[in-house]
């Protein structure tokens, strides 16, 4: 017997995903993996302090209750229209798993979330993707052409960092038979959310992340916003205590107090306007980005985007290459970093030009 033997022929064809490289050695500033730069409120940091006692040998709650009537509360919606996950990629997981059987279509605008491709793979079925529009548009009728059953739409884009208008979104949930997922990992960034569309919209659902935004990376937390039926369905194929207990606390301290990270978001906002202009001034081209990371296009003639890479990091500062995609081999991704990193970073920039 070998190992081709025993694992499934699709797994062994796939390549898996890539996560951003973790610092080894040397102390580097992390901005490759979009994660934020400030730490989770003093109230989250204390409530999990104080969760740390004998109640770790218990179970947590089974479907993370009291993290979904926190979300109820501080979005407006029904708790029983909200699914926790392990990350927002577990409810990606729990999404595929409701919806795809073997050889149906998943897709979605690209350049996009790298993750939707294997895990569609995992589930069995076939992942295609579509250009965006040349004005960052979704392009609906050549997806709903492929009959997917999931389109994921990322908002705003991973890696490009764009918001497709939310009109877009509507157009799509009215066009297509299948599922509309819209991915707002990094929603809390932009200017405005889909959370409203739900009401009027059954073949919706949206997932957000605590990774981003919520500084808990570290946590694994993930909620999904869809339609009661789709959650009921959802609660089936979700693994059991799939959210820790530390986690739920983290999460409800988090949501309890949301007006703590308003000034950390605003922040982040900030530097990433004031690094775009600078960057653009240094030669980078980078177009407007609603996200908490910039995607800019090196300056011609100078190094690559490969090399952009190597000697940020030789500096102390790790950014993000997607260089399997040959429409990004001339672009690095920075993750906004506090204002003291920002001006390290572009200190580091400008030496790198000089030296060139």
């Amino acid at each position: 017997m070998t190992i081709r033997q025993w694992v499934r022929p699709n797994v062994l064809q796939m390549a898996g995903y890539t996560p951003g490289e973790q610092p080894q050695g040397k102390p580097v500033v992390k901005l490759n993996t979009n994660e934020n730069p400030f730490p989770p409120p003093q109230p989250v940091l204390d409530a999990l302090k104080a969760a740390v006692d004998g109640k770790l040998r218990l179970y947590p709650e089974p479907s993370a209750r009291p993290v979904r009537q926190a979300a109820g509360m501080l979005y407006g919606i029904d708790p029983d229209q909200v699914v926790a996950g392990n990350g927002s990629d577990d409810l990606l997981t729990m999404i595929l798993r409701t919806f795809v059987d073997p050889g149906e279509v998943v897709a979605a605008p690209d350049p996009t979330y790298t993750l939707y491709d294997p895990l569609t793979t995992l589930q069995g079925g076939q992942f295609h993707t579509v250009p965006w529009k040349a004005d960052n548009t979704i392009p609906v009728s050549a997806l709903v052409a492929l009959n997917p059953k999931v389109i994921f739409i990322t908002r705003p884009n991973a890696p490009t960092g764009h918001a497709t208008p939310l009109s877009e979104v509507v157009r799509l949930c009215k066009s297509t038979k299948g599922v509309v997922v819209l991915d707002e990992a990094y929603g809390d960034f932009a200017n405005n959310s889909g959370l409203p569309l739900l009401a009027n919209h059954d073949n919706l659902i949206i997932t957000r992340t605590f990774s981003k935004s919520g500084a808990l990376a570290g946590m694994r937390i993930g909620l999904g916003f869809m339609s009661r039926d789709i959650a009921l369905q959802m609660h089936k194929v979700r693994d059991s205590y799939n959210l820790d207990k530390l986690a739920q606390v983290a999460a409800v301290a988090a949501l309890e107090n949301w007006d703590a990270y308003e000034p950390l978001i605003q922040a982040i906002r900030q530097q990433r306007n004031h690094l775009r202009n600078q960057l653009n001034r240094r030669g980078f081209q980078v177009p407007e980005s609603q996200a908490n990371f910039l995607l800019a296009q090196v300056p011609q003639g100078r190094r690559s985007g490969k090399e952009w890479l190597d000697d940020l990091k030789s500096a102390g500062y790790l950014i993000r290459y997607f260089g399997a995609d040959p429409r990004l081999t001339d672009k690095i991704r920075i993750t906004i970093g506090t204002e003291a990193e920002m001006t390290g970073f572009l200190q580091a920039v400008d030496k790198l030009l000089t030296d060139n």
